[in-house]
Parts: structure tokens; sequence; C-alpha cells
């Protein structure tokens, strides 16, 4: 396990942050706002409640992202509404740090997720969320939806790389869950 946990200074500091962007929420009703780069990806994970529920305990204890290589710092160590997280792509001075905070949190029956939002110094400024469903039919799918645009100079030059990376990263996520 990577990352670790945040130290109460640095959690005052990402809780009283504005968001970096002002369509907070709208990842939920799946409404993409207008500007942003939107990602859209799914994938069946297996069937059954029992794979449902190891999907959602992965999901919701920040495994994904530290399944991937990502170093993850948080505020708590299960997802909830308002927990933040620094979470760190690369190593040493190559590393780029991401602040973020959580939007939404989905804890119901047959759908579990949430959704957080880019905080200041995320070199990238919108809000991604991450569903795990049970289906009528009882496949697990999980589901990733995202919108952003670049906020950093390191992001804005990066262009097509950028987005080449983060939809890398959402395979990635999509296979670690």
């Amino acid at each position: 396990m990577t990352g670790g946990v945040l130290t109460s200074g640095e959690v005052a500091q990402l809780c009283k942050a504005d968001f970096t962007y002002t369509e907070v929420g709208f990842t939920r009703d799946g409404t993409m706002p207008k500007g942003y780069n939107v990602l859209r990806r799914s994938l069946e994970l297996g069937s059954g409640s029992e794979r449902f529920d190891q999907a959602a305990q992965v999901l919701l204890g920040w495994d994904m992202h530290r399944r991937v290589g990502l170093r993850v710092r948080t505020s708590n160590e299960q997802v909830v509404p308002g927990a933040v997280a620094v979470i760190r792509l690369g190593v040493g001075i190559l590393s780029i740090a991401a602040p973020v905070r959580v939007v939404y949190v989905i804890d119901e029956p047959h759908r579990a997720g949430f959704a957080y939002g880019t905080l200041p110094g995320h070199p990238e400024c919108g809000e991604e969320a991450f569903i795990v469903e049970l289906q009528d039919r009882g496949a697990v799918k999980f589901s990733i939806t995202a919108f952003s645009r670049p906020s950093s100079l390191l992001a804005r030059t990066g262009g097509p790389i950028t987005r080449a990376t983060q939809s890398w990263i959402t395979g990635r996520y999509l296979r670690a869950v």
C-alpha cells in the first residue's frame, strides 16, 4: 500500500480550498458541462453480489488508485463525503500531486461509488466519478465519467499527451477494480 494519512494541517487547508471549477456535482446525472474534455468508460467486472461487494470495497477504500501504482494520502481510510486526498503520479521530483475532495458518495444496495473534484494544485480542473453497479441481470458494471481541462502550465503544454495519460490511467482504474 502506498500513500498514508494527510496531516491535520493539510486536511484543514484542503477542506477550506475552493474547487477549481464551478460545475460541482455534474457527474451525478451525467450532464457534462461545455468547455471540458469528457471521458466515459465502463467495463463489466463479472457477476453476482459477492463480486459487487468486492468491487465496492476496492473502490471505497481508495485501493483502486493504489492498485494502479499511485500514491494516495487521504483524510479518511474510506471514501466519505468531503474527504480529501492528494494523489501522486510519478517518482521524486518528476511526480505530480493532484489534490481532490470527494463531492458525493453513492451507497445503495446495488450501486456504490463516488466523485471527486479538483482542488488548487491539481494539474487539471474538473470532476471524476467512479460507480460500480449490480445490474438486474446480475452483471457488475464499473463506470468512470469525467470532465476536465488543463489548469496548470504543464497540463496545458502537454495537450494530447495529457489526455492520453488520463485515458491510460482510466483503463488501469477499470482493470484494478
